[in-house]
Parts: structure tokens; sequence; C-alpha cells
């Protein structure tokens, strides 16, 4: 009887906690369901960062607040039930980084708030009304990404100065990867660069659509974000280094394994601001009504190994302006 008596005093001890002054709610610890395409120890400077923005607001993990991660393990197949099994487990809020998994959270509910990351075109695809008033329960940041491209060309084009042809290459199965696509299409137009979608599924697809990017005469490559690109992204990095093609890609994680470039939102920057849209809907913010944020902090990433391998001066320009050089 003492023994259970005192497990009993132990318990509340743990959760009669003074609650930091950010973090203000009622009733049960909050949960936090988080749904990504591969877990937090593949990408722990992101989940670092989502951390560091709710401890900012005063959230202590364990404590004050339950975050539940969920990776899909590269498999978009996945998401979807995924997002019903966070459904399931009560999540105060489900945050859903990429467009993928938006996209399987929107499916699994219309009633749990949803916080983006980096969506590239969250009202094209139909997640918000507007950027200004969300409506609905999905909120939270965009990537930009579609609105980069023409940036992505120019730095392309600066660091390969004989560039006039570029083959794009798109996963069709993810939401807006198409349009990303068609948009370097016409980005690449205004610089006069002939430019073609080139479409890879699956792994398996990989091998033919480089060598079709090979048959075409192509001198370089893009391509955005998907699951089966980030899964491959060595792959991919060889396959173009075979070809001597120089690649500008969606993250900085392509150009840590090969890939020649990359230009796009800083991601830990809207991990940790992810964790303010968190706390706002905690604290009795409708999300329909907290404006979707724009990024404020771009880096440019450039390794040199990759360049030396294709045999490719990166002029002192471009070096300048690079946030990181992997040597």
């Amino acid at each position: 009887m003492m023994r259970t008596t005192l497990v009993a005093i132990l318990g509340l001890s743990f959760l009669v906690v003074a609650l930091p002054a950010g973090a203000q709610f009622s009733g049960k610890m909050p949960r936090i369901g988080v749904l990504t395409t591969v877990g937090e120890d593949e990408s722990p400077q992101l989940a670092d960062a989502f951390r560091q923005g709710l401890r900012e607001l005063g959230y202590v993990e364990g404590q004050t607040i339950a975050i539940e991660w969920r990776s899909a393990g590269y498999r978009a197949d996945r998401m979807v039930e995924l997002a019903a099994e966070l459904v399931q487990l009560k999540s105060d809020i489900i945050v859903a980084p990429t467009n993928t998994a938006v996209a399987a959270a929107k499916k699994a509910t219309s009633t749990i708030p949803v916080v983006m990351v980096y969506v590239s075109e969250p009202v094209t695809l139909g997640f918000v009304d507007s950027l200004a008033r969300p409506g609905g329960n999905i909120t939270g940041l965009t990537s930009q990404a579609n609105e980069l491209a023409g940036k992505r060309l120019q730095l392309l084009k600066e660091a390969v100065p004989t560039l006039t042809r570029l083959a794009i290459l798109v996963d069709p199965t993810e939401p807006g990867r198409l349009d990303q696509g068609k948009e370097l299409l016409a980005s690449a137009a205004a610089l006069k660069l002939k430019a073609e979608i080139v479409e890879a599924r699956s792994p398996t697809q990989l091998d033919s659509a480089f060598a079709t990017i090979a048959q075409h005469g192509v001198g370089g490559t893009m391509y955005g974000a998907s699951g089966m690109f980030l899964a491959e992204r060595a792959r991919i990095a060889q396959l173009a280094i075979k070809r001597r093609l120089p690649t500008l890609c969606f993250a900085p994680q392509y150009v840590e394994s090969g890939c020649l470039m990359s230009y796009s939102a800083s991601f830990p920057d809207l991990w940790r601001r992810a964790a303010y849209f968190v706390d706002r809907i905690l604290k009795g913010a409708k999300p329909g009504d907290l404006p979707v944020e724009q990024p404020t902090k771009f880096r440019l990433v450039i390794n040199l190994k990759t360049a030396k391998a294709l045999r490719i001066p990166i002029p002192p320009s471009l070096m300048a302006l690079a946030d990181e050089v992997i040597p």
C-alpha cells in the first residue's frame, strides 16, 4: 500500500510542473505529430531547429509538450497511413513539412490544425485559400520553390557560362512537381535557354532518364524536391558526374551527396519558425487566420569536389556569394 501511494505521488509530482510563461495551456499535455519523409535521426539539424524554436517559446519536450515523429522512410505511399495514425493518436497539431506530407494530412483530417514548413505552392495545390487568409485548418510556411526558379537558373548559368540546353528532372508522382518543372521551363525561356522536362517516377527509371538526357545533348540538369530523389541523391549525383552534367538541386543535402550546387530557403530557419505557428495555435489562434509566411533567408551551397570532377572552375564572384562551400 505504501509503495503504491509513493508511486502515485511521484507520478503526480512529474505532471504538476510549473509551466513556462510561453506555454500557457490547460488540460492534457499538447501532442504534436510530425509527419516527415525521413526520420529525425536522418535530418537531426532540422529536428533540432524545430525543438530549439519550441524551447525559445518556453516549451519543454516531455514536460510541457509531447512530439510524435512519424517517418515514411522515403516512401511517399506511406504518408496517408502515417497521417491517419497521427490523427488516431489525437494529435493537437500535425506538422507536415513537404507537399506530400501536407496532402496526406489534408486527406486524413479537416479539423486538426496542420502546420506546413516548406511547401512549394500552397495556394496552387489547394492547401490554403490565400497566403494572407489561409482559411480551413492549414497554415505555416512556404519555401517559394517556384519563385526561386529564375534565381537558380541564373546561378547555374553563372557557374557554367557556356550552358545553352537544360534538362529538368521531375518526379511527377508528388504533388506540385510538374508545376515546378513548368515554372523552370518559363524561366529558362526568359534566359534564352532550351529546356525540357524529363520524368522519373521510381529509382528504376533514373538510369533511363539520364540516358535520355545524354542523348539530347543537354549541358546541365536541375531537379527539385522528391522523396525518391532525396533517397537516391548520391546515385543521381554520380549519374550526373558520369555524364559530365553540372547539377543545381533543391537542398543542401543533395550537395553534400555530390550535386554541384543548391540554392534554397534556409530549412533550419523554416523549421524553427514552424514552432511559432505551433505556439500560436496552442494558445487559441485558428490556423485559417494565421497568414502563411514566406522565407527571409536563403542559402547557396557549392560542392568543390564535384566542380573539380566536372572540370568546372567556379567563378570567384559565385564563391563570394556562397553560404557554404564543401571542399
